[in-house]
């Protein structure tokens, strides 16, 4: 099970070092938005346009990658108590429970607008932006196939750790 796990690892490792570079292009366009603004009274919306779509995407393709490395948001009140076959159960259960129920939901419900997008080549969401808002919408299904994918290494990860496996991360 262990060579599944890392090949589904790996996908969102590449993705994340690879997407972690939009924050460095993401300070520096937004630099360039407040000095050409401030400084020279300039403003371009589709620059404005281009700060928001890198913040949409390292959120929404880092997403997987901050559940690999373990840094996402967790209700810690009782998880620290529990053992470490407990810890397996409760992820199990979220992954399960949750986590992949609802990406598989939010894929299913949003794929009509995507696919209807991407038909029309939907434009700018502001009149002078960036005339690719199909791009930004297709960041939803991958946002979903990215959680999907760590989710079920998570999830097999979990499995090997109740069978007694010695966890390898």
């Amino acid at each position: 099970m262990q060579p599944w796990i890392d090949r589904l690892e790996a996908v969102n490792q590449a993705v994340g070092s690879t997407v972690r570079w939009l924050t460095l292009a993401m300070v520096l366009l937004q630099f360039a938005v407040v000095l050409l603004r401030y400084v020279f009274g300039i403003s371009f919306i589709f620059l404005n346009e281009g700060v928001l779509y890198m913040h949409a995407a390292l959120f929404m393709l880092g997403a997987g990658y901050t559940l690999l490395v373990d840094a996402h948001v967790r209700v810690d009140i009782f998880y620290s108590r529990r053992s470490r076959r407990g810890r397996a159960l409760t992820d199990l259960f979220g992954a399960f429970g949750f986590l992949l129920p609802s990406m598989l939901m939010l894929l299913w419900v949003t794929w009509p607008s995507v696919r209807n997008s991407w038909a029309v080549l939907e434009g700018p969401i502001s009149v002078g932006g960036i005339p690719a808002s199909f791009l930004m919408k297709s960041l939803i299904p991958a946002f979903c196939i990215l959680l999907i994918v760590q989710g079920l290494a998570c999830a097999l990860r979990d499995l090997l750790r109740l069978r007694g496996a010695d966890d390898p991360a």
